[in-house]
């Protein structure tokens, strides 16, 4: 069987995409996809000294791909240069099933090693309550401040580990059940749908949230599909503005010092896993409140809080007392 010859690379890409369209993926995930392309391209185009729309497949050699990828590198995350690794060999195996290439050169092309999953909650026992009351407290938001929405924000990563897309996908339809046994109808990575009860308190921070948006924007829909969190001109709040509330909750509180490095938003969502694995439940339990793809990602939980409990199990002075005892005999 012969190849297709002289296909563009962008018209690849956009072929690879129209493939993928009945695995309806989520908009979150289809934007990094075409981040991952759209980066290293430019890179090739401007290795090979050629514009990005006249790249032709038969550019994507493994020399070639070699040397873009190491370009990316210098300026990128491991964690984002395996997520592109990931995402051009899903390309790259799409043109070799298309007869477009003959073999996939990724092979070839050194990736990461995927890091160990290692959960990042917050710090400290009563710091999620702490960031709670900062949040609630109406006073630290600037000439405008919105409590209510920043409360809910904060309840949404800690009480339903719910993510930033996740959140920002959030519609009044996605509060179902009646009043007492409500819960959140969230539609989370690759498109997995998946229930998280909330209890009555969770309840009415969600009806002085909606109160408080029928009070600032009395002239705004407020029907089953509008937007569930929304910026301060009423609109759907979007990804940077969302993880800028989360950060001034954090500089409130003043926990900077109990935040892990590049979690902010995540954390939230960590302190509800490693709540749920302290508290006992199991890795099912964890896996389908979280919306985790993987029981193996749930394990982790359970893995890290047991190594937690170790370690201030071993902290006790007494065992210091015994460790003298032993040495003397």
């Amino acid at each position: 069987m012969g190849y297709k010859i002289g296909m563009r690379v962008l018209a690849a890409q956009d072929s690879f995409f129209l493939a993928r369209r009945p695995r309806k993926d989520s908009p979150h995930t289809t934007a990094a996809y075409r981040r991952d392309l759209t980066g290293v391209t430019v890179l090739l185009a401007e290795s090979l000294s050629v514009p990005v729309d006249e790249l032709v497949v038969e550019d994507l050699t493994s020399g070639n791909l070699r040397a873009a990828f190491g370009v990316f590198a210098d300026s990128h995350a491991k964690s984002s240069v395996l997520r592109a690794w990931s995402t051009w060999n899903q390309f790259l195996t799409f043109c070799v099933a298309d007869d477009l290439l003959p073999g996939n050169p990724m092979g070839a092309v050194a990736r990461p090693k995927t890091p160990p999953l290692v959960p990042k909650p917050l710090r400290g026992e009563d710091t999620p309550e702490q960031l709670l009351s900062a949040a609630a407290d109406g006073t630290h938001g600037g000439r405008d401040p919105w409590p209510e929405r920043d409360v809910l924000v904060i309840a949404l990563g800690l009480v339903a580990g719910l993510r930033s897309a996740e959140m920002r996908t959030l519609t009044l339809a996605s509060i179902v059940g009646r009043e007492g046994e409500r819960r959140l109808h969230v539609v989370g990575k690759g498109n997995r749908d998946r229930s998280v009860p909330i209890e009555p308190s969770m309840e009415r921070i969600v009806e002085q949230y909606l109160a408080s948006c029928r009070s600032r924007f009395p002239q705004a829909g407020f029907d089953r599909g509008s937007p569930l969190l929304r910026d301060r001109r009423g609109e759907a709040i979007g990804r940077g503005g969302l993880e800028y509330l989360v950060k001034s909750c954090f500089r409130w509180a003043g926990l900077h010092d109990r935040v892990p490095t590049g979690a902010n938003l995540h954390a939230l969502r960590h302190t509800f896993a490693t709540r749920l694995a302290e508290d006992g439940a199991s890795a099912s339990e964890i896996m389908a409140l979280l919306g985790h793809a993987s029981l193996a990602t749930s394990q982790n939980y359970i893995e890290a809080t047991a190594r937690e409990r170790r370690s201030a199990a071993a902290s006790n002075r007494t065992y210091r007392a015994l460790g003298r005892m032993a040495e003397s005999e």
